[in-house]
């Protein structure tokens, strides 16, 4: 198939130039004035020498001179006319490859064609236009030079002439070779790009899902077969180098060598001089042109139009958009996911069956910035998570968002980490989940040092932005498992964490999905479920429940504390989460609190910023709102008494009067970007 489609294109070629005998006969008979000019270049020169300055005439030296000045100023004029005829032969070429880019866009709804057009249609207009100019030059240049070499002394032909054939044959037999190099490392690095490209959006992700190593293979991979195609270009390029040696600087040697021969079979010294003319003047530079031009171009000219008439495997220079899983990207198989192009990578990796810790024990009470582990008994297993005297600042003069942080946590608990935006708090989650690396200070999950594999096993981060791909729900939700998923494990799954209505809605667990249409919460109920079915006991929510409602986030969040052998980390946005936690985790820039939210209340100004803290006031009168609505039926939107709110709902435990609205706990600080 590749070899029709190699005839198919020059026949192409050959039939668009047949088509256009008049302009190439135009282009030919402008081009003859540029053969005068280099039969010129050395003629006049050796008879200026032989008839006029050797032999005491400088008149007729200068007229020689004279006659060579005019050739040259005639090339000069007809080399101007050549672009008006290459102009003629190259923009019907351009407009009949961009007739066919936008007829196959139209037809195929071809996402390629708009490359087509602005860039691959205007690298063959220009690439094309520049061989015919190299070619072109270097025939009429031969000829001149060769007819100037036979008119002052054949002799002179034995000398340039097999050299200058050889060179030429040479590089004409690398033409192809070197064109399937220069196809196959074009083709070399798409692939690398386009792999950059599905893994670069997806860095987060990979870190956290521990497929590092996995995907740094892949990568290499691709890296490694670039460079080899990029070395066998290499070596096919040294091959064309050779030819210009032996056909335009050989000559030049060669000459001077064999000059006492030459004489004695009696060429002048004109004829001499002339002869190296035409070679360093007209040979050499015409060859070098011809080899740099039709070697470079003339591969990139066959690439780009196998690819804009359709005679290669890439339609227009593109791949057909996928979307690729992490481990479809670690094997270098790419899975088609027809969707939306460019989400990151799914949060988490296929974990390796493994025994979930069972003992559940309560973290210590706090000190000011450290959070103290009980001792426990050699038998006793690892910390579910160890932070020791970690210390993360975004930049060498920065000043550290996380500073000296201490922390233990034993397996079965489950933490809430609040404070302010830019407070460090989506940086602790980074932190323990591999994606930066700590100044100072080590870090442990279930045992193993972060970054590391068993690490990555051990824990799911599940950010604010949930991926969803493209198809049954089945698949996402059991992505993260090695092993096939029963349905009813999925189904209590679905169940505990909240997502059985949507999936009810949507069919059942095989219906396929397309996250386009659904909302940020039902993509955020779909991760944490795909989360709460995987192997790792530790669970890192980074604001992962921040598009549910207060419900559903607490239904959510209890199934994860009450999975066996489960820790849970949950970057809090509302009151509820860190009333619900064992412990919170207090992180204001400045300092850190840790213990439960009654202790914390008593004990860290902070926390009560965060949460809201009133002050009674005595009431004289039956309150009322402090601003009325003008509501004809009296219903104004302010809570009473008694009731009780989360988020940004108000929250009273008394009289009207004394009520505060504790809002988001993001609010609670200065603004500015999280950690």
């Amino acid at each position: 198939m590749t070899g029709a489609r190699s005839r198919t294109l020059p026949a192409r070629g050959l039939r668009f130039l047949l088509a256009r005998r008049r302009v190439l006969l135009r282009l030919a008979v402008w081009s003859a004035l540029e053969t005068g000019q280099t039969f010129l270049i050395g003629y006049g020169p050796a008879r200026a020498l032989d008839a006029g300055f050797l032999r005491g005439r400088p008149d007729v030296g200068l007229a020689w001179l004279a006659v060579t000045g005019l050739g040259v100023l005639l090339g000069a004029y007809g080399t101007a006319r050549v672009y008006a005829a290459v102009a003629a032969l190259v923009e019907p070429l351009r407009d009949r490859l961009v007739e066919r880019v936008v007829s196959r866009g139209v037809r195929t709804g071809d996402a390629g064609s708009l490359s087509g057009l602005t860039q691959q249609v205007e690298i063959a207009r220009d690439t094309f236009a520049g061989l015919v100019m190299v070619s072109r030059s270097f025939v009429f240049t031969a000829a001149g030079a060769l007819a100037g070499l036979f008119a002052l002394a054949p002799p002179l032909l034995l000398v340039v002439g097999p050299p200058l054939a050889a060179g030429v044959v040479l590089f004409a037999a690398t033409l192809r070779p070197l064109a399937r190099r220069q196809e196959a490392f074009l083709v070399a690095d798409e692939a690398l790009a386009g792999h950059l490209g599905t893994v670069c959006p997806g860095l987060r992700d990979i870190t956290a899902t521990g497929a590092e190593a996995r995907i740094a293979a892949a990568t290499g991979e691709r890296v490694e077969a670039e460079l080899r195609a990029a070395r066998a270009l290499a070596r096919w390029g040294v091959l064309r180098v050779a030819s210009l040696a032996i056909g335009g600087q050989l000559p030049i040697v060669l000459l001077l060598a064999t000059a006492p021969w030459l004489l004695a079979q009696g060429v002048t010294t004109g004829a001499l001089v002339g002869a190296l003319a035409y070679v360093t003047q007209s040979l050499l530079p015409a060859l070098r042109n011809l080899v740099h031009g039709l070697g470079t171009s003339g591969s990139r000219l066959t690439v780009v139009l196998r690819r804009l008439t359709g005679d290669s495997g890439v339609v227009a220079g593109r791949e057909t958009p996928t979307h690729t899983r992490p481990d479809d990207a670690t094997t270098g198989r790419r899975t088609r996911l027809p969707g939306k192009p460019g989400g990151p990578f799914l949060q988490g990796a296929r974990r390796g069956a493994q025994d979930r810790p069972t003992a559940h024990a309560d973290a210590d009470p706090p000190g000011r910035n450290a959070v103290p582990a009980r001792a426990g008994s050699p038998a006793a297993p690892p910390p579910a998570l160890s932070l020791t005297s970690v210390t993360f600042a975004y930049g060498p003069a920065s000043t550290p968002v996380v500073d000296g942080l201490d922390l233990t946590l034993a397996p079965g608990t489950h933490l809430a980490v609040v404070g302010p935006s830019g407070a460090g708090k989506s940086t602790l989650t980074a932190l323990v989940a591999g994606l930066l690396a700590p100044d100072r200070g080590t870090i442990t999950v279930g045992g193993h040092t972060v970054p590391g594999p068993e690490a990555a096993a051990a824990r799911v981060l599940i950010p604010q932005e949930a991926y969803v791909f493209d198809g049954t729900l089945a698949e996402n939700l059991a992505y993260l498992r090695p092993d096939p998923v029963p349905e009813e494990d999925m189904l209590a799954a679905a169940e505990a964490v909240g997502l059985a209505p949507l999936a009810d809605r949507l069919g059942g667990l095989g219906a396929r999905v397309d996250p386009a249409t659904l909302s940020a919460g039902e993509r955020q109920l779909v991760a944490l479920t795909r989360a709460f079915l995987s192997y790792a006991p530790l669970a890192l929510l980074d604001e992962a429940t921040c598009h549910l409602d207060p419900e559903t986030e607490e239904r959510a969040e209890r199934a994860f504390a009450a999975r066996p052998g489960g820790t849970l980390v949950v970057v809090a946005h509302r009151i509820s989460s860190a009333r619900r936690a064992d412990r919170v985790l207090v992180m204001d820039g400045r300092s850190t609190a840790y213990g439960g939210h009654e202790e914390l209340l008593r004990s860290s100004a902070p926390y009560r910023d965060l949460v809201g803290s009133w002050t009674p006031v005595p009431c004289r009168r039956r309150s009322e709102p402090a601003l009325t609505l003008g509501d004809a039926d009296r219903v104004d939107a302010v809570a009473g008494p008694g009731l009780a709110g989360d988020g940004r709902h108000v929250v009273a435990h008394g009289p009207v009067g004394q009520v505060q609205a504790p809002g988001d706990l993001r609010d609670g600080g200065s603004l500015g970007r999280e950690g």
